[in-house]
């Protein structure tokens, strides 16, 4: 059974708020500074609505924030019922923890790279994918938000020597990320040689009230951590990798060693 279309209610309300104004597609696009054609392919799904347009479309048509609060259910909904627990957390979290041994984490992905991860379900259909690129891209808006919470990511080398196209676009705004001064990178090298974090990726979050979530991602989804015990064990094998790993300077060094061997961007 084909997925419903978590986007499809607010397109629909789009228009109906549009036509109860008696604006047409056009007048609209002047208003917002988007072309007739952007507002045409919005409104009949063949153009993502992102949060900059939702907003726009709350100021022109006065509706009090409700475009941006349906497109923000919507890409809840469109995202994985097993991630939901998880993101709530991120949200408000005060310190965000990754160890990636074979990708970006995903809060530090472009929009190309993110879209090639998502693509490699062969599977998958390509509307859910672009939904949930839309979704990845802006679930990074924390990370800009005037009061960000601190990240600390340590990723594999391996990760960063992948040799696809986009590699070298990816290690370029992972360097702009680490100019964040709430943004830490760590990179474990290939020296270090087999090490905890092989075992697969894990991300934790740390609340306001100095409790710990963790989440750890597998073939069939992912999985909540918020059992005293589990979030334990995962605090200890973060700090084993981050342990193992060069320090923030060496590995912006290493990045940037990468980085150029793909040519400039």
């Amino acid at each position: 059974m084909e997925r419903e279309d978590p986007f499809a209610f607010v397109r629909d309300q789009l228009r109906r708020q549009r036509a109860l104004r008696n604006m047409s597609q056009d007048e609209f696009g002047k208003r917002a500074n988007y072309s007739g054609s952007t507002v045409s392919a919005v409104e009949t799904g063949t153009r993502l609505i992102d949060l900059p347009y939702a907003k726009r479309a709350d100021e022109i048509l006065d509706t009090g924030g409700l475009f941006e609060s349906l497109l923000r259910s919507a890409q809840d909904d469109g995202e994985p019922t097993w991630f939901k627990p998880y993101l709530e957390a991120e949200r408000n979290g005060r310190q965000l923890r990754f160890f990636e041994p074979m990708l970006i984490p995903g809060l530090l992905q472009t929009e190309n790279y993110a879209r090639a991860v998502l693509r490699m379900d062969d599977v998958r259909p390509e509307s859910e994918v672009e939904q949930r690129v839309s979704a990845r891209l802006e679930r990074q808006e924390i990370l800009r938000r005037e009061r960000p919470p601190q990240v600390i990511a340590v990723i594999d080398e391996s990760a960063l020597r992948r040799r696809d196209a986009i590699m070298g676009e990816q290690l370029a705004y992972l360097l702009r990320m680490a100019e964040l001064p709430h943004v830490h990178l760590n990179i474990v090298p290939l020296t270090a040689g087999l090490h905890i974090g092989l075992s697969g990726p894990l991300m934790l979050v740390m609340l306001a009230d100095g409790t710990w979530v963790g989440h750890l991602d597998h073939q069939l989804g992912g999985s909540p951590v918020a059992a005293e015990e589990g979030v334990a064990t995962l605090l200890a094998r973060w700090e084993g990798v981050r342990g193992i790993a060069l320090p923030e300077d060496q590995s912006i060094a290493l990045i940037k060693e990468i980085e150029s061997q793909h040519g400039p961007q």
